[in-house]
């Protein structure tokens, strides 16, 4: 154990010695402008997946580029050694910088800042999301390979470009990639940490069914005046509908909606009481103070472990400048299911459709647009890989890491269960304040110091 630890030892002093060199690798990373939604920015895309290939290869991967028809993704591999094998995976591209107005320094020239509170970031559009957070785990392989010469576990590493854009072409490549993926865990890097003390593992995901629903009455938009009270409102028939969708204890009333829905364990619920997440830390900073979702459940559940419908948008009729004394001919909302635990997709969208035509009076149609679905993920609590990362954590922050479900949906880590038939560990290193997507995003250097020595650790973990 005590080999073990000096091995350990000498990789974290490794990486504290050459953070400035790991820091300037990133800078020129970021440089490349690699916005995946923008089709002037393809060969730019590309220059990312090449950069990321070259700094990787002397690092013992085979790595490549391979095409897709979008984006290209980087897979890269050390030998297969008979050691536990980690496929780790995270995207090269970004969202478009704009509004560039905002920007207190050019979006693709990286800089060092130091906050308001001390504490010192990298500036530049993708710093957090995800090239800063996929630079510590190659940091830590770098680090390992210069100390040791080798890596503790096997390592696959597999980087899109288009998570940005809904990662349209990555489910066919890790289907047609099966053999070469195969790993004993998944390790995901594009998540956050509870607090900037505080690490923490995603444990779950939730699901998502996106609709939109269009109710349509009279053939053509009417005149108020000559038409009110007799025509039927298509607007006032589709805000019926949303209204019915919640009961005054904020529960869903689809029929079914809440079959699968698991409760969280006990000894789960008391370590998120304790983290003291109440309505004015969460929805204070938003303008906001009193939750909107199940009454009887704490801010916490809400936003993690609880399903969830929402509308997302809602129009129909005149929308312009000033007057027009119109009856729209049709109104149109979109709306988002957050589902948990074993929540059938399917079974939620059939029972929201058959919903909205059991409200819908004469005259009126519907007609519905699926957004795409995706099933809701939960690692087991007592899964060993689990343990072993929460461990490590530990070590390297001087607390409990915290085990915390998420609201939103990354769907490759279903993609790595339905098709590898792995689990996937998310453990981020990004903070509440590094403004993803947004103008002046930034990776605090402690994440990226201080993530780079968390992986270094965990690797060595997952090697046990």
């Amino acid at each position: 154990m005590a080999d073990d630890n000096d091995r350990l030892d000498a990789v974290l002093a490794h990486l504290d010695a050459d953070l400035e060199a790991s820091l300037q690798r990133l800078s020129s990373w970021l440089r490349i402008p690699s916005i995946s939604t923008d089709p002037a920015h393809a060969p730019d895309c590309r220059a990312a997946a090449d950069w990321l290939r070259g700094a990787l290869e002397p690092l013992g991967f085979a790595a490549q580029v391979r095409d897709t028809p979008g984006h290209p993704i980087v897979l890269a591999k050390t030998p297969d050694t008979g050691k536990p094998r980690v496929l780790f995976y995270g995207h090269y591209d970004v969202q478009p910088p704009e509004p560039l107005e905002l920007w207190d320094s050019p979006p693709f020239e990286p800089r060092i800042v130091t906050l308001a509170d001390g504490r010192r970031a990298i500036v530049a559009r993708g710093a957090a999301d995800d090239k800063g957070q996929v630079m510590t785990f190659v940091e830590a392989c770098r680090a390992w390979r210069a100390v040791h010469g080798e890596l503790p576990v096997d390592v696959t590493i597999m980087v899109e470009g288009e998570e940005e854009v809904g990662s349209k072409n990555t489910p066919a490549f890790v289907d047609a990639h099966r053999a070469e993926l195969g790993a004993d865990v998944a390790l995901v890097c594009d998540t956050g940490m509870w607090d900037v003390h505080t690490p923490a593992i995603t444990v779950g995901l939730r699901g998502l069914v996106y609709e939109e629903v269009t109710i349509r009455a009279a053939d053509r938009d009417l005149h108020s005046g000559l038409f009110g009270g007799a025509a039927q409102n298509p607007i006032r028939v589709l805000s019926r509908i949303i209204a019915g969708l919640h009961d005054d204890a904020g529960r869903v009333t689809l029929p079914g909606f809440y079959d699968g829905v698991p409760e969280t364990p006990p000894e789960v619920l008391a370590q998120w009481r304790g983290l003291g997440l109440d309505a004015a830390r969460f929805l204070g900073p938003v303008g906001l103070s009193e939750p909107a979702g199940e009454r009887d459940r704490m801010v916490i559940e809400q936003i993690q472990s609880r399903p969830t419908c929402d509308v997302n948008g809602i129009f129909g009729g005149y929308t312009g400048p000033g007057a027009k004394t119109v009856i729209a001919a049709e109104a149109t909302a979109k709306l988002s299911f957050r589902l948990v635990g074993d929540q059938d997709p399917q079974k939620v969208r059939d029972s929201f459709r058959a919903y909205v035509k059991s409200m819908l009076p004469a005259d009126c149609t519907a007609t519905f647009g699926d957004h795409g679905a995706s099933r809701a993920i939960a690692l087991p609590f007592d899964l060993p890989d689990l343990k072993k990362a929460a461990a490590a954590l530990a070590d390297e922050w001087g607390r409990p890491a915290v085990t915390i479900g998420s609201g939103g949906s990354i769907p490759i880590v279903g993609d790595f269960r339905r098709l590898l038939g792995v689990d996937t560990l998310l453990v981020g290193f990004g903070l509440d304040d590094d403004r993803i997507h947004s103008p002046n995003e930034k990776y605090d250097l402690t994440s990226f110091h201080k993530g780079s020595r968390s992986w270094a650790r965990i690797l060595a973990a997952l090697s046990a």
